[in-house]
């Protein structure tokens, strides 16, 4: 078995039709600081280190429909944010311009939709 190379994730990147407006949704969300600003890319960087989270222009967007059916944009990828209170956060996200989806498959776990439309989940940290 050949050796695994050094690897590291250096981030998540999102596409969207306005990447300036979902980054700022983000930054308000999380309280991330602007790393990267050009017309088509954004990267937000977390105080604490880690991967990074950009968004990059995608003309054609579509957005995902959650849960999606037969024939419906499947979402490609979704986040997964840790808090110590679902209401509050919740609230905040709410705040910050989410959306709280219609379907909520989890009892400790609530999804709620980004302006872009991809999914994102808060759950309770252990």
């Amino acid at each position: 078995m050949t050796a695994v190379p050094s690897l590291t994730l250096s981030g998540v990147v999102l596409g969207t039709p306005d990447p300036q407006a979902l980054a700022a949704f983000y930054q308000r969300l999380l309280g991330w600081s602007v790393e990267q600003f050009e017309p088509n890319w954004v990267k937000l960087r977390s105080p604490d280190g880690g991967a990074g989270l950009s968004f990059q222009t995608e003309s054609d967007h579509r957005r995902p429909t959650w849960p999606a059916g037969p024939g419906d944009q499947q979402m490609m990828v979704h986040l997964d944010i840790a808090v110590d209170d679902l209401d509050v956060a919740g609230a905040h996200a709410v705040a910050a311009g989410a959306t709280l989806a219609d379907f909520q498959p989890q009892d400790d776990v609530r999804v709620y939709i980004d302006p872009a439309g991809h999914p994102f989940c808060l759950f309770l940290r252990d």
